[in-house]
Formats: structure tokens, C-alpha cells, sequence
């Protein structure tokens, strides 16, 4: 009788893997070139307004004109055309006489909305997440409305009831009127990151005798950076860039920034391009700057509660 040795499953030989196909490598590179084309066309088409304003804001008045608008500057900034003429550099002190007590105004406008709307927004996300309380949802949902009202169909009351009410036409108006609109989306972005806090910890605080402020000050709040980091952005860049709340509930001597670059620009129209281009460059610095810095922390924020 013969007897055959089994061979264990490890000692046997494995079979050798189907050989891959390997992707053409001309379709691959095709693809990548492709690619890399439209972006550069992409980048392009985006950064042509920002040459325009930059090479243009450095011209003297008389070398603005319609054909020479997109050529670089014939003479240094610190040239003028004549003796004693304008140069390129005057549109720029122009620009910033012009401009520099409306962006003071404007920072005592966009810092305090920006903070003030969204620590409220996340008291209200807090409490429509984690502490419930009857007809919550439809509570939310009213709130959230007021996103998607188009801000020109209630101009018209809005200044109504600022003139029935006698509110002065100058920041501290702007100010109340961009906290109120910048509830809603404060509210959403917090109450969806709050959503993700354990619930272990709630009731935690509760055994340790928290009450709802003591939770959310002690507990939530120091949690809470990625959130603020996103609706303080939003919320400056929406306070420092707008425009149709400023030309209707302020004035030329009491608004913001972007009502006194439309007042430079109107001027500028007949007298001269560069100050207007150096006065556009100027008033946008302060947000180019913040998503500059922070530009990675909001959208890490953003997506941190979106996912979440």
C-alpha cells in the first residue's frame, strides 16, 4: 500500500497573477497635458482683471487710454508726462485719501459683525442640536428661510422701517442689519458641527450639575474653533464686500468702503482710470489677505462640519 505525502497548503506553488494590462502611456500623457492646459487657461482668464488693475493703477492720466490699457506702463511710476505732472504713484495717495476713513469704517463694521453674528449662531446651533426642545425642527427651519430671501425684495421695508424708526444712515445701521442676515448661515454650520460632539459628554456635564450655559461655555465653546474660523471668514468678506445694503441704508460720509470706491469710481470716469484701479486694489487687500492667511482653516472648517 502506498502512502502520498499531503502537501501542505503553504509548500504548494501559488499561481502567478495574470499580468496587468498597462495603460497606454501616450493616452496618459495626453490626459495629464490636457489637463494642465485648461488650468493654465483657467488661471489665466482669472488673474487678466488683476493685471489690468495692477499695470494700469501705476499710469500717469495721460497714459490711460482705451488702446493702451492692457500694455505695461511706457514710464516709471515716479515719472510724470510733464514737469510737475500727475504721476503713478499719486493714484495711489489719491486712492488712499480717498478711501482711508471709509476702511475704518469699515473694519469698525466687518470685525464686530463677524464676531457678534457668530457667537450667536452658535448659542442658537447649540441649543437646536443638543438641547431639544418642542417644534425645534420647524424653529430651524424658519431661521434657515431667511438664506434664501433675495435681499432686494425687502429693500424697500428695510428702509422703511429705518426711516420710521429714525436709525442714523451710517455703520452702526450696517452693523445691526449684517448681524440679523448673518444669523441663518452662522446657525447651519454650527448646529451640523455640534451634531458630531459625543453625547457622552452632555451628559457628563449634567452629572457634574452643568446647566446649559455652563455646557456650552465649558465644554463646547473651547471645541468650536474650526466652526468660528469659517463663519468669522464668511462673515467679514460679506460685511466688507457689500454694497447694495450700504448705498441704501447709508451715506457717502457715514458708509463703508465699497459706497466710497463707487463715489471714486464715478469720479474717476472723466479724470482718471489709475485712481480708481489703485482705490479697487486698495479695498480689497484686507479680504485678499485674510483668505491669504486663513485660507486653509476655512476650507479645513468647512468640510470638517459638512462631513460631520
Amino acid at each position: 500500500m502506498t502512502v502520498t505525502a499531503e502537501v501542505p497548503p503553504a509548500a504548494r506553488p501559488r499561481p502567478e497573477p495574470a499580468p496587468r494590462t498597462p495603460k497606454p502611456v501616450r493616452r496618459v500623457t495626453m490626459g495629464r497635458t490636457l489637463k494642465y492646459v485648461l488650468l493654465v487657461l483657467f488661471v489665466f482668464v482669472v488673474l487678466i482683471p488683476v493685471y489690468v488693475l495692477i499695470v494700469t493703477s501705476f499710469k500717469p492720466p495721460a497714459d490711460v487710454t482705451a488702446s493702451t490699457s492692457w500694455g505695461l506702463p511706457v514710464r516709471w511710476p515716479w515719472e510724470s508726462v510733464a514737469p510737475g505732472g500727475p504721476t503713478g504713484f499719486d493714484n495711489w495717495t489719491g486712492a488712499w485719501t480717498a478711501l482711508g476713513p471709509a476702511l475704518g469704517r469699515t473694519f469698525l463694521l466687518a470685525i464686530p459683525a463677524a464676531l457678534i453674528s457668530s457667537f450667536i449662531g452658535a448659542m442658537n446651533g447649540f441649543v437646536l442640536s443638543r438641547w431639544r426642545f418642542p417644534h425645534a425642527d420647524i424653529v430651524f427651519t424658519f431661521i434657515l428661510f431667511g438664506m434664501f430671501i433675495p435681499y432686494q425684495a425687502i429693500m424697500t421695508p428695510l428702509v422703511q422701517m429705518k426711516t420710521t424708526l429714525g436709525l442714523p444712515s451710517d455703520i452702526s445701521t450696517l452693523l445691526m442689519v449684517h448681524i440679523i442676515y448673518g444669523l441663518p448661515i452662522c446657525t447651519l454650520i454650527f448646529r451640523n458641527y455640534y451634531v458630531s460632539i459625543p453625547m457622552e459628554l452632555m451628559e457628563a456635564s449634567r452629572m457634574d450639575g452643568a446647566g446649559m450655559l455652563r455646557t456650552f461655555a465649558s465644554i463646547v465653546l473651547p471645541l468650536s474653533l474650526p466652526g468660528f474660523v469659517v463663519t468669522i471668514i464668511w462673515q467679514f468678506t460679506n460685511a466688507w464686500n457689500d454694497f447694495l445694503f450700504a448705498m441704501f441704508l447709508s451715506d457717502t460720509s457715514g458708509g463703508p468702503v465699497s459706497l466710497a470706491l463707487n463715489n471714486l469710481a464715478q469720479g474717476a470716469q472723466l479724470a482718471n482710470y489709475g485712481t480708481a484701479m489703485a482705490g479697487a486694489l486698495i479695498a480689497s487687500l484686507p479680504t485678499l489677505l485674510v483668505y491669504i492667511i486663513l485660507g486653509k482653516y476655512f476650507i479645513g472648517g468647512l468640510m470638517s462640519g459638512s462631513v460631520k
